[in-house]
C-alpha cells in the first residue's frame, strides 16, 4: 500500500505542476481554460472560478488542461475566438505548450535549491579506506588512513580531485604527497587501466591505483543562496544530460531495453525512499520530474515536443499542417505509446517476477 501511496503522491505532484504551467501561459496568453483537472475519469468534486472548472478527478494518474479552441477543427462560438488557442499565434502556442515540461525542470531546480540551502554540498575527502592486494597503490606502500594532499604538485581538497588526475594521467607516473599520521612522505604511483562498468552497463576502461574512500571522511559545505541556486542549476543539468544520453543510447542499441521501467518500477523506487524519509522521497521526484520534462520534449506526436514539432513547421513554412496529417501523426504517435506502454510493464514484471 505504501508504493501505491508514494506513486500517487510523485505523480500527483508531477503532474499538477506540469499542468500548472500549461494553465499558467495559457491564462497569460490570453487562451480561455474550460478545465483544470488533478486526475482524469469522471470529476469527483471542484469548483467553477470564472469559465473554468477546476476539479479533482477519478484516476489519479493523470491530468489535463482543456482549452477553449484547443483542437484546429474544433468548432469556436464567434464571441471566443479572442480566447482561442488555435486562433493564438504559432509563438503564443508554442509557448503554452513548452510551459508543461518547463515548469518540472524548474520544480527540479527548486527542490535541489532548497536541499543545497538547507543542508549544503557533501564533499568525500581523499582518505584512503582499504589498499587492493596487487594493486599500484599496494606496490608503492599507500596504507589505510593516508590522506592524499597533492599529486604532480597539484594540491588535492576531494576524492572527485583525486579521481579525476588519476584517469586522466594516460598511465603516466605519479608523484603523490601523503599525509601518514603527524608525517608526510611521497610515493610514486603508475595507474594502470580497469575495465569497470558505468551507470549505463556499458564496460568502460579507466586509470586506477587500487584504493578505496573512506565513507567516515565526508566534509559538509555550507552554501549561500547564489551558490545553492548554482548547484542545483548544474545538477538539474547534469541529470537531464543523463537523461539525454541514455534515450540516444537506447535508440543506437547501446544498452539493453531492459532497462527501461513504468509505473510499477516509479512506484517500487517511490516506496522504497518514503521509507528512508520524506526528504528522499521529494529529492526522488526532482529527478523524476526532469525525467518526464525530457520524456515530454521528445518530437512524439501526442506528446508536448510533437506539438512543438508541428508549431515549428507552421513557423517556418508560414502554414499549419493539415488536419489529415496531424491525425495520421497522433494515430502513430498513439499506438506507439501503447506499444511502449506495453513493454514498460513487461518489463517491470518480469523484473518482479525474476529479481
Amino acid at each position: 500500500m505504501s508504493y501505491i501511496i508514494s506513486l500517487i503522491i510523485v505523480l500527483g505532484v508531477l503532474i499538477f505542476i506540469h499542468e500548472l504551467g500549461h494553465f499558467m501561459v495559457a491564462r497569460l496568453c490570453g487562451v480561455g481554460v474550460e478545465k483544470f483537472s488533478l486526475g482524469i475519469g469522471p470529476r469527483i468534486f471542484g469548483k467553477k472560478i470564472g469559465i473554468t472548472d477546476y476539479r479533482i478527478s477519478a484516476l489519479p494518474l493523470g491530468g489535463f488542461v482543456k482549452m477553449i479552441g484547443e483542437e484546429p477543427d474544433s468548432e469556436v462560438d464567434p464571441a471566443d475566438i479572442p480566447l482561442s488557442f488555435t486562433h493564438k499565434h504559432v509563438f503564443k502556442r508554442m509557448m503554452i505548450v513548452a510551459a508543461g515540461p518547463i515548469f518540472n525542470v524548474l520544480l527540479a531546480v527548486v527542490i535541489f535549491f532548497c536541499f543545497f540551502q538547507i543542508y549544503g554540498t557533501f564533499q568525500l575527502e581523499p582518505v584512503v579506506s582499504s589498499v587492493q592486494d596487487g594493486t599500484p597503490a599496494m606496490e608503492a606502500g599507500l596504507q589505510n588512513g593516508d590522506r592524499i594532499a597533492a599529486i604532480e604538485g597539484v594540491s588535492i581538497n576531494s576524492w572527485d580531485d583525486m579521481v579525476a588526475i588519476i584517469s586522466d594521467s594516460h598511465g603516466e607516473p605519479l608523484w603523490m604527497s601523503v599525509r601518514r599520521g603527524e608525517s608526510e612522505i611521497e610515493v610514486h604511483v603508475t595507474p594502470v587501466i580497469k575495465s569497470d562498468q558505468n551507470l549505463f552497463g556499458e564496460t568502460v576502461d579507466r586509470y586506477v591505483i587500487g584504493i578505496t574512500a573512506s565513507g567516515e571522511h565526508v566534509r559538509t559545505i555550507k552554501l549561500n543562496p547564489i551558490e545553492a541556486l548554482y548547484q542545483s542549476l548544474a545538477q538539474t543539468y547534469k541529470v537531464s544530460e543523463l537523461m539525454v544520453v541514455g534515450i540516444v543510447k537506447l535508440i543506437k542499441g547501446d544498452i539493453s531495453t531492459k532497462n527501461l521501467g513504468g509505473p510499477i518500477m516509479i512506484a517500487q523506487m517511490a516506496g522504497d525512499q518514503a521509507k528512508q524519509g520524506a526528504a528522499n522521497l521529494i529529492y526522488f521526484i526532482a529527478f523524476i520530474s526532469i525525467n518526464l520534462a525530457i520524456i515530454n520534449f521528445l518530437p512524439i506526436p501526442v506528446l508536448d515536443g510533437g506539438h512543438l514539432m508541428f508549431f515549428l513547421i507552421e513557423a517556418i513554412s508560414g502554414r499549419p499542417v493539415s488536419i489529415r496529417i496531424r491525425e495520421i501523426a497522433q494515430q502513430v504517435g498513439i499506438f506507439a505509446l501503447i506499444l511502449l506502454t506495453i513493454f514498460v510493464f513487461y518489463n517491470d514484471i518480469t523484473r518482479i517476477l525474476f529479481s
